[in-house]
């Protein structure tokens, strides 16, 4: 049994993005639930394109980078072993830098997908299935890891209390209701939209109903008012990057919904771990996204020609914002992130 059992549709390996025969799969998120369409990836150029254009997202393009290293592979199996690791180098550089904000974080699943394309030829192995075993690897320990902070903030929940999210926290998300169920915890959540993609109508509010939980979804300039009339317990999101110096940097409506849970005296916990390759916010890039994207909804416009959009795709929180920062070793506080390479 593998670490993504009695969890939703969407966060099954498979059903994210996944190598085999040839070709990569990766779950249209854009259109999900609407459509339950996978998109083929016949080059890691098309692979790259995919997680440019947010065929997948959260946790998704990692995913989908690494597979596409295997399909990299594949492509150049017939070459010289000096030219596949040329390749392979490019291949990576490509797929990691398809998303900016990430690229960090990126090289990083990259880097170990070319190490053990690297390892296998040296030994004259496949490449490609040296990836996907790689690949399976750093799934299983992903999902063990995120696991424990599932149950790490199950804690943090009253009986039967009222969670607000913001985007698609992905995994953490699933391990966390995971943990309620053990715990016979029958939460409520509160789901912003999240526009213009509208990842959370979508995608966290189909995981949260598929897993058997009362789910309620609001728009995005619902969510102060909403913490007063539906008391909310706790606020809780993943991130993107989580700086070390304790910034958070997650889809853009994160910053506005810290501010209103301050104001409302409702705990706002961050799941993850502290980025060792962010250690201050000075580090990042904020993503801007094409604004015309903001100027439609669902494929139509909304907004009169010649209005002007802005869309910057994350924002940050800052530390005096954020209660504690749920790792795999435990809640941190924002100023205490450092202490995470030490525990």
């Amino acid at each position: 049994m593998t670490n993504d059992h009695d969890l939703a549709f969407l966060l099954k390996y498979r059903n994210v993005a996944w190598y085999e025969d040839g070709a990569v799969r990766i779950l249209d998120r854009r259109v999900y639930p609407r459509k339950k369409v996978f998109v083929t990836c016949r080059t890691h150029q098309e692979v790259a394109e995919a997680i440019r254009d947010m065929v997948t997202q959260s946790y998704g393009p990692f995913q989908a980078a690494s597979v596409g290293m295997a399909l990299a592979a594949h492509q150049c199996a017939d070459k010289p072993k000096d030219e596949q690791i040329a390749y392979l180098q490019q291949a990576a550089t490509r797929l990691a830098t398809a998303r900016p904000t990430t690229e960090k974080k990126m090289r990083l699943i990259t880097d170990g997908a070319e190490l053990a394309a690297k390892n296998a030829l040296d030994a004259n192995q496949d490449a490609a299935d040296a990836i996907m075993d790689y690949t399976l690897g750093f799934l299983e320990d992903k999902y063990y890891r995120i696991a424990k902070i599932g149950h790490y903030l199950a804690e943090r929940i009253p009986k039967n209390g009222t969670v607000m999210t913001q985007c698609y926290a992905d995994c953490d998300l699933g391990m966390m209701l995971r943990a309620c169920k053990e715990r016979q915890n029958e939460i409520k959540l509160i789901v912003p939209e999240t526009r213009p993609y509208l990842q959370g109508a979508r995608l966290t509010a189909s995981v949260i109903y598929d897993m058997g939980f009362d789910v309620t979804l609001i728009t995005d300039n619902m969510p102060a008012f909403t913490m007063l009339t539906k008391h909310v317990d706790v606020f809780t999101t993943a991130a993107d990057v989580i700086c070390v110096d304790g910034h958070i940097v997650n889809k853009v409506g994160t910053y506005q919904i810290a501010i209103a849970a301050k104001r409302h005296g409702i705990p706002y916990y961050c799941t993850g771990n502290p980025n060792s390759v962010h250690p201050s916010i000075h580090s990042v890039h904020i993503e801007e996204r094409n604004p015309d994207e903001v100027l439609c909804a669902m494929g139509r416009r909304t907004a009169k020609k010649g209005v002007k959009g802005y869309y910057p795709a994350f924002d940050i929180t800052p530390p005096d914002l954020v209660t504690g920062v749920v790792t795999d070793k435990g809640i941190l506080g924002p100023y205490e992130l450092q202490n995470y390479y030490v525990m």
